[in-house]
């Protein structure tokens, strides 16, 4: 009697070796760190470690180990003294092209992480880090909008051959002027079919007639909430696959952004990152104006009318049209790979609907000369490349350059990240320093620590060697959920630890239920073997009663929470799942082995007050 089957102790010895493998890694820490990365087409390689490794051997400052990750290069060093001269010494060598910003990086040995046992992330309030509050520009976003749909209408009324004076944006309006009424008439019913989001209003007499396209307000406020999905979006993408770790960006309000980067203790290394959230726009290149085989000529003089002068990715001077052909906003996906007939890279580009058809005619009037590809970063633009159109093409094209396979790849992530939709100005920022955040682990590890420490001493004080075994189940459970915490990734925040404590609170509920239920069978004279059995099989239906009522609660946080409640909530609904498990299949697994198969006298429980029947028990 009370004995489990094999297969069921492998089981729960097996869960608790796998659960300790991968907490582990927890427990190492971090050390400070130097990450060097490199800015648009750039980035680490072999030639930048061996520049990084000879400029600290040559400052005689000594590192913990240098290690290529992806396109990313880590040093570690032994203390933050060292991480801050080394990281002046490293931006110095490796110049403006690349970024040398502080950071902190998991202690744990390699061999860990090579079967993936990683530490969970820690959160802004706990790692430190950095936290922007960003504000959207509504007005430039409806600007663009306008404009854009001045591009439409004027685009549609060529194809249909309406006659016009001229079609001019003014304010949130777009006004096109007319010298004949049966054209008026014509372009109403046109623009009308063609495009929903806007209001059209004709005035005026004789040969100065006007329609004015205004946008509907509830055109108007889809606009602002596409733009503002469309920025967050783009923030995500974008530092996702930079590889910030877990970074937090989300709508704050109904026109603000809040972006944390935690573990990031250097504000100026995650204002670069930011700030590669640019505006792309596609322009045509003012190929009249070309001598030879680019604008050198220009350099030193103002660029001639409707064109913009701008430099390219090697510092050559390229004119290019005012007018937008498309933006970022069009492109919808963007691989690099390679030409199949010559073998060089190339960047395969798709874009939306409407962005088709406008590059299909736009590609159609200008095959053979050249399209820009413009990158505009805190308002200064920069031309990444200008191939010739080979041919006319729509949705789908593919752009060929003398780009290397890396500068492929970085140009695609560009295209792919998208645009922002608004500018954005930085509103409100904080940096919280690693020593806080240590300060809130230290505390907060503390608090565990006590509360773990004083349920142990209750528990062993009334129910004796049971109690024993509940605080090893309660020890196992928190074992438990600090692995799938680390296998998931999670990231955990002061929330969560809350959710750690409660959690312990929850896990002994559990085992005090099943000990009373014992002590219960022990009092109606039931013999302590089976007062085990009885005492676990009854107190089953409540504990998950009860877990289930309050799973129900914790996920319904996780959905409908946000921020600090979803942490919370998170932890909380995990511990619950932990804390069956080793309440239950532990404890009893324990129990058993010290019980099973024995015929006891009597159990240590605590006191009972035994029933007569009890002097000879079974």
């Amino acid at each position: 009697m009370n004995k489990y089957p094999a297969w069921k102790y492998i089981l729960i010895a097996l869960t608790l070796c796998v659960a300790f493998l991968y907490t582990v890694p927890n427990f190492f820490g971090e050390v400070p760190a130097v990450q060097v990365s490199g800015l648009r087409t750039l980035k680490a390689d072999a030639n930048t470690q061996k520049a990084v490794e000879d400029a600290l051997k040559g400052a005689q400052i000594a590192h913990d180990g240098i290690e290529l990750e992806g396109e990313a290069l880590r040093v570690r060093f032994k203390d933050t003294d060292a991480q801050l001269k080394a990281r002046d010494v490293i931006q110095q060598k490796v110049g403006e092209g690349y970024i040398a910003a502080l950071n902190l990086v998991s202690n744990s040995p390699a061999w860990l992480s090579k079967v993936n046992a990683l530490p969970m992330y820690l959160g802004l309030d706990l790692r430190g880090g950095v936290h922007f509050l960003m504000q959207v520009d509504m007005k430039a976003a409806m600007t663009k909008a306008v404009e854009r749909y001045a591009g439409e209408i004027r685009t549609s009324l060529r194809d249909k051959k309406i006659y016009y004076n001229s079609i001019v944006r003014d304010g949130d309006k777009v006004v096109v002027r007319f010298k004949e009424s049966t054209e008026l008439a014509k372009a109403e019913k046109e623009i009308g079919s063609q495009i929903t989001d806007v209001v059209l209003r004709a005035s005026g007499a004789g040969e100065d007639l006007v329609l004015t396209a205004t946008l509907k307000p509830e055109s108007l406020k889809a606009l602002q909430e596409s733009a503002i999905q469309q920025n967050i979006t783009a923030l995500r993408k974008r530092v996702n696959e930079l590889g910030v770790s877990e970074p937090i960006v989300q709508q704050q309000g109904a026109d603000r952004i809040l972006v944390q980067l935690a573990g990031v203790q250097d504000p100026t290394r995650a204002k670069d990152v930011i700030g590669r959230t640019a505006t792309l726009e596609l322009r045509n290149v003012a190929h009249e104006h070309l001598v030879g085989a680019g604008f050198e000529h220009l350099r030193n003089e103002p660029a001639p009318f409707n064109t913009e002068k701008m430099t390219g990715d090697k510092g050559e001077v390229v004119l290019v049209r005012k007018s937008v052909v498309i933006t970022g906003e069009r492109v919808t996906d963007a691989q690099p790979g390679f030409d199949q007939q010559t073998g060089r890279p190339i960047v395969s580009v798709r874009l939306d609907g409407p962005g088709g058809r406008v590059m299909l005619q736009n590609t159609r009037e200008n095959v053979g000369k050249q399209m820009a590809m413009i990158l505009i970063e805190r308002g200064k633009p920069e031309v990444l490349t200008w191939p010739v159109i080979q041919s006319e093409f729509g949705p789908q094209f593919q752009i060929s350059g003398s780009f290397t396979t890396a500068e492929a790849k970085n140009l695609a992530l560009l295209l792919r990240a998208g645009a922002l939709a608004a500018p954005m100005e930085i509103i409100e920022e904080r940096t919280i320093g690693p020593s806080l955040g240590a300060e809130n682990i230290e505390r907060g590890k503390n608090s565990l620590l006590i509360g773990f420490a004083l349920i142990a001493v209750f528990m062993v004080a009334y129910y004796m060697l049971f109690g024993v075994v509940s605080v090893i189940a309660l020890a196992s459970n928190l074992l438990f959920l600090m692995a799938i915490l680390s296998m998931l990734q999670a990231t955990l925040t002061l929330p969560g630890i809350a959710a750690i404590a409660l959690t312990l609170g929850m896990a002994i509920d559990a085992n005090v239920l099943i000990n009373e239920r014992i002590r219960e069978e022990l009092r109606s004279g039931v013999s302590p073997q089976m007062a085990i059995q009885a005492g676990y099989d009854r107190a089953l239906d409540t504990i998950i009663d009860s877990n289930v009522t309050t799973l129900i609660a914790g996920l319904a946080l996780l959905i409908w929470g946000s921020g600090p409640v979803r942490g919370f909530a998170v932890v909380h609904c995990l511990g619950i799942l932990t804390s069956l498990f080793s309440a239950v299949m532990v404890s009893r697994g324990i129990v058993n082995l010290i019980y099973g198969g024995k015929k006891a006298a009597r159990l240590s429980i605590g006191n009972v007050n035994w029933h007569k029947s009890e002097a000879n028990p079974a």
